[in-house]
């Protein structure tokens, strides 16, 4: 998953759920400031913040550690 792969689904989610920036930054315990760095992909969140942010969109907390920022460079590791 890239990163704006990553961003299209958070937004998506907090949408479907029909919840704000702050709001998911409140059910988070960080500042909206960094929810939507988070959601830019700026920031990437610790393993504690993932999943509270995971929790209150309702989706798996993995998912922020498997953004890639170019996924031609892996292809080329692959043995």
């Amino acid at each position: 998953m890239t990163k704006k792969q990553l961003q299209v689904l958070l937004i998506k989610q907090r949408e479907r759920l029909n919840l704000s920036q702050q709001e998911v930054a409140d059910l988070s315990d960080v500042s909206r400031q960094f929810y939507s760095m988070v959601e830019k992909g700026e920031r990437k969140p610790s393993v504690p913040v993932a999943k509270k942010i995971a929790d209150a969109l309702e989706i798996e907390w993995t998912i922020f550690f498997e953004v890639t920022s170019n996924p031609k460079l892996l292809e080329g590791n692959a043995c």
